[in-house]
């Protein structure tokens, strides 16, 4: 069953089953409130004419009592009540209308079984045990004044009433079930607009994924869709880049190992040129190695969790590491390499201790690339979190370089492979950390990175 049928079938059953409990609901509520406004109505009644017939008694023996009551009928000012009068021992003493027993009179009956019939009828009007009346008593100076009306009165009222308040629940739900089909339409359209989205999705298809506007929480489904899509694109995209960068990067050295072996072999190169020849294949197989290494590991990070072993690390150990790593690169160049802590003491964060130190080598060796006399290297702690930055006095990173300059194979003037700004991302965010890039404002370049610090630094 297609889902907007079921969300129709499961509104109008919850529907039908509202209207139900409403209708027993008011049906009872109506009734009681019928009832309770009909024996308010017979208690003012029965006062009004006890009052009366109070006025006009007097005093008397009980015959002349039972005399004044028969004198004196007793008449309700709604036809529709009926009263009977008894004296102290229980007899009927006056009925008004003299027609309004449960029994209609008829020639055909016994009269004396008709009186015995109405006596039993009466008593179990007194008594509360007649289930079908509603009763008031009163006591008058003559005995006890009792008047009731029938109960099926109040409900033919009552049922005409739950017939009317039926038909406008009726209409009521006819239209909120058409409402529900109009508002279920507009609900499920963005949904099937959805899952053709993301059949496009599912044939690769990213850059033809179109934005679906819905409101709520579909149209926060729709968002993520078409970003994933767009997402996708982009990593489909820098793939296909990938390779095309890989394959050239790895021809290159391949073609120079092709060419100088094939000239030694065939004896183009002689005496020092040989030599030369030599040396320049162990140097394109040293790149070709370090390229093929540094791509496998980026694979690994990407893929393997194994891969990344994190444990708890002293910075300033890693920052000194580091130092004496480069330091021979930093003489050679003439260099100083700078190290601020603000006064700040042993700080420690969760990672993995050699991919760490390999991701700090790659950035600080990239600021040695460009840098003319100073690299700074600057710790701190802003809301328990480490930020390093890594700076230098060099011209910078271009502009139009910048959004891309951790992607793979992506080099600045003078780099090298490509990898190892990606590769220090990708270690970077194994261990929850984040890396940005950009320039200072009085020249050069600065990466930050930014970590998680342990609890307790």
């Amino acid at each position: 069953m297609k889902l907007v049928h079921q969300i129709n079938l499961a509104f109008g059953i919850a529907l039908v089953l509202v209207l139900s409990v409403t209708g027993i609901i008011i049906h009872y509520v109506l009734l009681d409130h019928l009832i309770g406004a009909q024996r308010n109505d017979l208690k003012a009644m029965s006062a009004e004419m006890t009052a009366t017939m109070q006025q006009g008694y007097t005093a008397m023996n009980s015959v002349a009592v039972k005399d004044y009551a028969m004198a004196v009928p007793i008449t309700p000012s709604n036809l529709s009540v009926n009263a009977i009068l008894t004296d102290s021992t229980g007899s009927i003493l006056s009925v008004s209308p003299s027609t309004a027993y449960s029994i209609e009179s008829s020639p055909s009956v016994d009269t004396g079984k008709m009186a015995k019939l109405q006596t039993a009828t009466v008593q179990s009007i007194q008594n509360g045990t007649a289930k079908d009346f509603i009763t008031v008593d009163n006591v008058t100076p003559q005995g006890k004044l009792t008047l009731y009306t029938p109960l099926s009165k109040i409900k033919t009222i009552e049922q005409a009433l739950l017939k009317r308040l039926l038909i406008i629940f009726s209409t009521a739900g006819l239209v909120m079930l058409i409402l529900s089909l109009f508002i279920t339409k507009k609900f499920i359209e963005p949904l099937i607009q959805l899952r053709d989205e993301l059949n496009k999705v599912k044939e690769r298809r990213f850059a033809d994924v179109s934005f679906v506007k819905a409101g709520g929480e579909i149209g926060s489904v729709a968002k993520s869709v078409f970003d994933m899509a767009g997402e996708l694109n982009r990593f489909n995209h820098v793939q296909k880049q990938f390779f095309q960068n890989a394959s050239h990067e790895l021809k290159t050295p391949l073609m120079s190992i092709s060419g100088y072996a094939e000239g030694i072999r065939d004896g183009v190169f002689e005496g020092e040129n040989v030599r030369k020849g030599l040396d320049v294949i162990m140097s394109e197989s040293a790149r070709l190695k370090k390229l093929v290494t540094e791509m496998t590991l980026l694979a690994k990070l990407d893929s393997e969790e194994d891969v990344f072993k994190a444990e708890e690390i002293c910075l300033q150990d890693l920052l000194t590491e580091t130092v004496e790593r480069m330091n021979p690169l930093l003489v050679k160049k003439g260099i100083t390499l700078h190290t601020m802590y603000e006064d700040i003491g042993p700080v420690k964060l969760r990672a993995d201790r050699d991919k760490l130190l390999q991701a700090l080598l790659n950035v600080v060796s990239n600021a040695v690339r460009y840098a003319k006399h100073h690299i700074y290297i600057h710790v701190e702690i802003q809301n328990k979190h480490i930020v390093i930055r890594i700076s230098d006095d060099g011209p910078g990173i271009s502009e139009t370089l910048l959004p891309y300059l951790f992607h793979r194979f992506v080099k600045g003037k003078d780099g090298e492979s490509g990898l190892g700004l990606a590769i220090s991302r990708a270690i970077v965010e194994r261990s929850g950390g984040l890396i940005q890039a950009g320039n200072k404002r009085g020249g050069g370049a600065v990466i930050s990175l930014d970590f998680p610090a342990v609890p307790g630094t």
